[in-house]
């Protein structure tokens, strides 16, 4: 399993319209990053910048399933209204080890 963490940005203006779509995305995407091998995908937001953290089986396999997938298109095109930066994942190093955290 692979840990990636990616960053992407929101346009001026539209953190109240990203936090409302991600309030509940729609079943058939849910069931979609599922199958593409998606276990988390955590976002946290602080202003425009949004933080992700995916743990999946395989990312590039992951976007290569979910490219054309019917239920991410339209997910895709509604979230390049909201994106200034859509992804800056690179592929060079998508694992991302954990190297401390606080005991329980």
């Amino acid at each position: 399993m692979e840990t990636v963490a990616l960053h992407t940005r929101l346009k001026p203006g539209r953190e109240a319209d990203y936090d409302r779509e991600h309030a509940v995305i729609p079943q058939e995407l849910d069931e979609a990053l599922r199958e593409a091998g998606v276990h988390t995908w955590r976002i946290w937001r602080s202003g425009r910048d949004l933080f992700h953290v995916v743990e999946v089986d395989d990312y590039a396999r992951m976007r290569e399933r979910l490219r054309d997938h019917p239920a991410n298109i339209p997910w895709q095109a509604r979230m390049a209204e909201l994106l200034e930066v859509e992804d800056d994942y690179s592929g060079a190093q998508p694992d991302v080890k954990k190297v401390w955290e606080l005991p329980s």
